[in-house]
């Protein structure tokens, strides 16, 4: 999710931490009270930074997720889900997407629309 959104959908990213933590995730940081926030990534030039949505391990392997949802600003989240899929895939670590009911359709139509549509979506 964007960064205007992390208000609004508070109680999304903790039921996200929740689900994450029972399924054996550990060393989780989230971009929400109570953790350790993500590394940001700043674009050189300017005053652009992605922050993952929350970052885990399981199994001795990163994984980056980030939480799909609708946006007033669909540019910046596809440009968001690229950066982290082209880094992810750099350092071979995983990148998923977390959404819930009422976004399904939001979220596929997003991935078709940047040829990312082979992602398996985290449903809460």
């Amino acid at each position: 999710m964007i960064h205007e959104d992390k208000e609004k959908y508070k109680d999304i990213l903790e039921n996200s931490v929740d689900y994450l933590e029972q399924h054996g995730f550990e060393d989780i940081k989230a971009d929400t009270e109570g953790y350790e926030t993500p590394k940001s990534f700043t674009k050189k030039g300017s005053d652009i930074s992605i922050t993952p949505d929350i970052v885990a391990m399981k199994n001795g392997r990163k994984h980056y997720f980030d939480i799909s949802l609708k946006s007033e600003k669909p540019k910046l989240l596809k440009s968001k889900w690229l950066f982290l899929n082209t880094l992810t895939a750099l350092k071979s670590h995983h990148f998923k997407l977390i959404t819930t009911k009422g976004h399904y359709k939001f979220t596929n139509e997003m991935l078709d629309d940047i040829n990312m549509n082979n992602k398996s979506l985290i449903k809460i």
